[in-house]
């Protein structure tokens, strides 16, 4: 009898417990729930909606990869559009000079000190040429570590040691945009016979012409001014380009913060608590919880002889 007693008493107290443990463990949960905002705290909670939230996790880690590709190319082309108007600006003082030179009362001297400001103007466009982008590369170099150009000591001639192409830089979904341009792209163009020539060449030709002086460096300071013209054309050229693709990561960094908008608001309404409705359930469970623990306490305080009285 004391026996069938004892196992009845213990298996009350292991229910009570087990109870007791249970209505815990779920208010422990709903605080959790509450605290971190997140519905669920292991896969095994909802399997399905578990799946949905890592494939919307992982499409957030490659948009954010997206974001930073976007991000690098913007700061190129800017340093590029920047790079572009300083060319631009140079050409401009270029033609001043070149027109000053083309009058037939200047004297040699004057010729020759123009001639000399425009060869220091020629190392300025080599060193603008030779502008850095955000890794510290060539950024007009195409993918080239090094200088996009190099002057040879002893001719003094300049000539591009970068390669055929500026980097491609992906932007999600199949879209990438070039980063920067090449330097050919916009200091080679056509003079005014049409035949190709480059900025560089044209001012040393022309520096060199008037330093030298005489009736032939006038001549040249003339014709060079249709050619300036065209050099001028070809970076305002270079600089549209630059301003398209810049507009166009605009447009893809919109489609791509609409985009992680929407995936976090899939991601609440799937993983997300609902606060109200987690703090009632929390209120229902210490209610229970407490009405439990004074029951078991009142259970327990019974003996047999208080039922037999």
């Amino acid at each position: 009898m004391s026996s069938i007693f004892s196992t009845s008493t213990s298996a009350f107290y292991d229910r009570a417990t087990l109870d007791l443990k249970s209505l815990r463990t779920q208010a422990e949960k709903l605080q959790t729930q509450i605290s971190s905002g997140n519905r669920l705290t292991t896969s095994s909670d909802d399997p399905l909606a578990a799946s949905r939230l890592r494939a919307l996790q992982r499409s957030d880690a490659l948009g954010q990869v997206d974001v930073a590709a976007a991000n690098r190319a913007t700061s190129d082309l800017n340093l590029a559009d920047s790079a572009l108007t300083q060319f631009s600006n140079y050409i401009v003082r270029i033609k001043e000079l070149a027109t000053q030179a083309a009058t037939g009362t200047l004297p040699d001297t004057q010729r020759a000190a123009i001639g000399s400001e425009l060869g220091q103007i020629q190392k300025d466009l080599v060193n603008l040429a030779n502008t850095r982008d955000s890794n510290g590369h060539a950024l007009f170099g195409g993918d080239v570590a090094g200088d996009a150009y190099t002057v040879d000591a002893t001719t003094g001639v300049t000539s591009y040691a970068g390669n055929g192409a500026a980097g491609e830089l992906s932007l999600g979904d199949g879209q990438t945009v070039t980063r920067s341009l090449t330097g050919p792209e916009f200091i080679e163009f056509k003079d005014k016979a049409g035949n190709n020539t480059d900025l560089m060449s044209l001012v040393k030709n022309l520096a060199d012409a008037l330093k030298a002086g005489g009736p032939a460096s006038q001549a040249l300071a003339s014709t060079s001014l249709d050619t300036l013209s065209n050099a001028l054309d070809s970076v305002t050229t270079a600089q549209t380009v630059v301003g398209s693709r810049l507009t166009w990561i605009d447009m893809t960094v919109e489609r791509q913060t609409a985009m992680a908008q929407t995936r976090a608001s899939e991601q609440s309404d799937i993983g997300g608590t609902d606060t109200t409705e987690a703090v009632v359930r929390m209120q229902e469970l210490a209610t229970v919880l407490q009405a439990s623990q004074a029951s078991f306490a009142k259970l327990a305080g019974l003996s047999l002889f208080d039922v037999l009285r």
